[in-house]
């Protein structure tokens, strides 16, 4: 999988869900009567089967995000269906278009740290913090912020069409933009869903007395943040957090779905612990995310997985032992030629050195890692995942107990 295609993907959902808002947006009038009741009471539907979900996996991020979409929702209800023609709408109105963009911003780069603890009373006061604010603008009678906020500093087309104030485009449009780079950053599925929600919302935004379209868009918008519940607990389940490769759960699926023929190889990061112990955990964990880079490119059509501590395996479906072989020996060779720079301690603190030493890739700056790889093929002495597994381990250990950073059939 191509680190573009990686990219892309948390944002399928969001774009498939905004697709979907504009065409029930354009059908909406030929929906049955039935039907009616979910436009008026969507987004509240999706508020409690969404919260469900969050409070169930214990999702604090996703549990703000349907808050402030949902209460969003409820003041165009109250006050935006007229219009803004009050000052009170149009309080309300500017207070939304600033609010929840940068709310929904500040969520995707939050780390995620439950709901029932201080850091979820903290973020749901700042929020409840802002809603007073937006309340004492509103009942003032002093319209000199909003008009302010309302202002059009730049008459250049786009800037001054649609009802959005150019300072409520400027936030969303830096939303969506930093949503989307901590999705893209930390592979997350609720910040490529806070994105998409930040957009949607600013459709609704566009339309403030469309009772209708502002009900589809924000029930979309929370449909987004709850299917990326699902999406994130799936991730977590099935993804090494440390080093982005599918993790042992996912291995053993693989392996129950597999058919006769397949090889399977077990690699292990050669004297790992003395490493630690040397260099200290965190460059530890740079080189597990250096090897499970590399064999996650393993050629033939393998297919990589965390086992477990410093070991991986690869799994070669519809391959013998023979065709594995070259690419596992070519993984080994990749991986012992490759130089890691020293991050740690042993890195110099001043620039006695020339800028491309203190890169850290040469001389006493930079590592080296060996793996040892055992591999077995499926036959009739063999005839299940759990035998070749536990044969692959055995050539395992003969490769280490041969002198380690080889393959051992």
């Amino acid at each position: 999988m191509s680190a573009l295609f990686r990219a892309i993907v948390p944002f399928a959902v969001p774009a498939a869900l905004l697709f979907a808002a504009f065409a029930l947006v354009f059908y909406s009038a030929a929906l049955p009567p039935t039907l009616d009741g979910l436009k008026l009471y969507g987004p509240y539907i999706v508020l409690v089967l969404g919260a469900g979900l969050a409070i169930a996996f214990n999702r604090g991020r996703t549990l703000l995000a349907l808050v402030i979409l949902c209460g969003a929702y409820g003041a165009q209800q109250l006050w935006l269906q007229q219009g803004l023609a009050t000052p009170t709408a149009r309080a309300v109105y500017v207070g939304l278009t600033l609010f929840v963009p940068l709310n929904l911003a500040v969520l995707a780069v939050l780390p995620e740290r439950g709901i029932f603890n201080r850091h979820g009373l903290w973020r749901l006061g700042a929020i409840a913090a802002q809603a007073v604010i937006v309340a004492w603008v509103a009942s003032a009678g002093n319209p000199a912020i909003v008009d302010w906020a309302s202002a059009r500093f730049f008459e250049p087309l786009p800037l001054r069409a649609g009802r959005i104030p150019q300072l409520g485009i400027a936030v969303t449009a830096a939303g969506v933009m930093v949503a989307m780079v901590a999705a893209v950053v930390a592979r997350s599925a609720i910040s490529a869903a806070l994105a998409g929600a930040i957009i949607a919302f600013a459709v609704a935004a566009h339309v403030p007395n469309a009772s209708v379209t502002f009900s589809i868009f924000t029930a979309m918008a929370e449909l987004m943040v709850t299917i990326a519940v699902l999406q994130d607990t799936f991730r977590m389940a099935f993804r090494d957090e440390l080093t982005g490769i599918p993790s042992r759960r996912a291995l053993n699926e693989q392996l129950a779905a597999l058919g006769a023929r397949y090889t399977v190889a077990m690699v292990d990061v050669d004297h790992f612990k003395k490493f630690n112990d040397t260099y200290g955990h965190d460059l530890g964990d740079q080189v597990l995310k250096m090897v499970a880079a590399h064999i996650a490119g393993v050629g033939g059509g393998g297919k990589a997985y965390r086992y477990g501590g410093e070991e991986f395996s690869v799994i070669f479906p519809g391959k013998d032992l023979d065709e594995a072989l070259p690419h596992l020996e070519a993984l080994r060779e990749e991986i012992e030629s490759y130089r890691l720079a020293l991050r740690a301690s042993d890195r110099p603190k001043k620039a006695k050195r020339t800028k491309r030493e203190r890169g850290g890739w040469r001389g006493r700056n930079a590592v080296s890692v060996t793996v040892s790889i055992g591999v077995a093929e499926r036959n009739e002495r063999l005839a299940t995942p759990q035998a070749v597994i536990e044969a692959a381990d055995r050539a395992l250990y003969r490769a280490k107990d041969k002198g380690r950073n080889r393959v051992s059939r």
